[in-house]
């Protein structure tokens, strides 16, 4: 028998001896008069208290006990005594487990050590745990927290995200970093007078972002529909039917690759505002995320791999154009499609024969320039050809009203001056299907029932998506998009892997 098997085993026994003593493991509720937090904090000697959580320690001795129990808000020590409990109480509590989840009531005291303590006069098993957590220690040295034996096997803390969950505080406090991070962006835009809204996840055509999508079938229509990759088409439509401000904070759907920085669902907010262009959203987004920050975090400084990244505006602006050239030394600004083939090939960028003007200028930006995009940068104005939803640049030709943000090398948020000729936008669609025709899976389609929303009239709009995990991630510090989504997507496991935490 392996060594979990055997753990289970024993586990099931004790569950059978507390049902034998008349018990029942998995309890229906409990009333709580205070938090493991609020015990410390508002202690009193002899004040009475119920709270309940996770055993994470045991120390028995005889007839008395001392145990840790986890809250969402911390520890705190409890004291078992068979005087205090009765005799049955405390054969049922010989046999709990770290892990088990119990209620507590009883007054509160404070040891020959000076810890803050429950000394229980109840006690109530709420849920008897199977399987065994993994053992994580932790010393205090130095006044520096070493922490040993630590749930680290990144794929089993993502699959398992529940054991990552309760063993790793750490993780917990991220995801609750997360939640304040949305709240305060709906809050600052709601604040703007910006209506929220909801437009569909499914999709007859799909649109709004150059991205190969996810597609599944109605059966009662007998029709296809795709999982939206953006918002923006819907969105705009709203704009023409009167809103002149309306946001969306979703989840997106693109059937591509995984890795840091990429997963195939993902947080989306989308923002259109009416009689404004790309110069505003600019000044937006970089007082939308320092309000965030100092909100969130107190804060507008972030310390990633040490550096210190200062996020306070004005964030430095360059042309993508310009980007290129800096950090290449090669102006395309003019260049005929030949032209940047070849100087892709000398930067020895790997591309496609056929590859468009657009896909050889994103190579090369994505390779030279990105990397060096460290402090929060403004990169605007770009081509046409990777802008198909984007006004034109009213004084460059061949150049759209189009800025996107980065961060330590990664993109934060896109935007445009929204394109709102139904005549030139109809002409981008009809590109981008040349270009699906020639095989490019992530052109878009074209949307007929869109044109004829702005064949009604739709004033000129700025447009604006920010990922949110993306900000998530670089607000927390956090290396990998996985770190911020409670359940990424994961590969299968395989049967022969091992799937569970190792046991001490």
């Amino acid at each position: 028998m392996d060594p979990l098997s055997s753990l289970r085993s024993q586990r099931l026994q004790k569950l059978k001896k507390i049902e034998e003593l008349g018990a029942q493991a998995y309890g229906y509720s409990f009333k709580r008069t205070h938090t493991a937090e609020e015990i410390l904090s508002a202690y009193k000697e002899a004040m009475d208290v119920s709270t309940a959580g996770r055993i994470m320690s045991m120390r028995r001795m005889g007839k008395a006990s001392f145990a840790h129990i986890m809250d969402v808000s911390g520890k705190i020590q409890i004291y078992v005594k068979q005087d205090n409990v009765g005799e049955e109480t405390y054969s049922i509590f010989k046999n709990l487990d770290l892990g088990d989840i119990i209620g507590v009531k009883g007054q509160v005291f404070k040891t020959k050590t000076g810890e803050i303590t429950v000394l229980v006069s109840k006690l109530e098993l709420l849920a008897k745990t199977l399987r065994p957590l993994p053992v994580v220690k932790e010393q205090v040295k130095d006044d520096e927290k070493i922490v040993y034996d630590a749930f680290a096997d990144k794929e089993l803390r993502y699959r398992q995200r529940y054991v990552d969950l309760i063993v790793n505080s750490d993780v917990r406090k991220v995801f609750e970093a997360r939640s304040k991070i949305v709240s305060e962006m709906r809050r600052y835009l709601e604040n703007r007078g910006y209506l929220e809204v909801e437009t569909p996840v499914l999709q007859p055509i799909y649109g709004g972002a150059n991205a190969r999508p996810f597609v599944t079938h109605h059966n009662t229509l007998d029709m296809t529909f795709y999982l939206r990759i953006a918002d923006e088409l819907y969105l705009k439509r709203l704009i023409v039917g009167g809103f002149e401000g309306v946001f969306e904070i979703s989840k997106d759907f693109r059937n591509e690759g995984m890795d840091r920085d990429h997963n195939p669902e993902f947080t989306m907010m989308e923002l259109y505002v009416a009689y404004e262009d790309y110069e505003f959203m600019m000044d937006l987004v970089e007082d939308m995320v320092y309000t965030i920050s100092n909100n969130v975090f107190g804060s507008h400084k972030i310390e990633v791999d040490g550096k210190t990244i200062e996020i306070k505006p004005p964030w430095k602006r360059m042309t993508y154009m310009g980007a290129i050239k800096e950090y290449t030394g090669h102006d395309l600004l003019d260049k005929t499609t030949e032209q940047i083939f070849q100087v892709a090939k000398s930067l020895h960028i790997e591309v496609e024969p056929n590859a468009g003007k657009g896909r050889l200028l994103d190579e090369i930006f994505s390779e030279y320039v990105e990397p060096k995009l460290i402090e929060p940068t403004i990169i605007k104005d770009f081509p046409i050809e990777i802008s198909p939803l984007a006004k034109k640049h009213r004084s460059v030709p061949g150049l759209t009203e189009r800025f996107e943000a980065f961060v330590l090398g990664k993109e934060l948020c896109n935007s445009f001056s929204e394109l709102n000729d139904p005549i030139d936008q109809k002409e981008r669609f009809e590109a981008q299907a040349r270009l699906k025709a020639q095989g490019d899976e992530e052109a878009m389609m074209i949307d007929e029932d869109y044109i004829r929303a702005l064949e009604y009239g739709m004033p000129p709009t700025a447009g604006l998506g920010i990922g949110i995990d993306r900000l998530v991630m670089l607000l927390t510090a956090s290396p990998s998009i996985r770190d911020v989504i409670l359940f990424p997507q994961m590969r299968p496991e395989k049967a022969d892997k091992k799937d569970e935490p190792e046991q001490k």
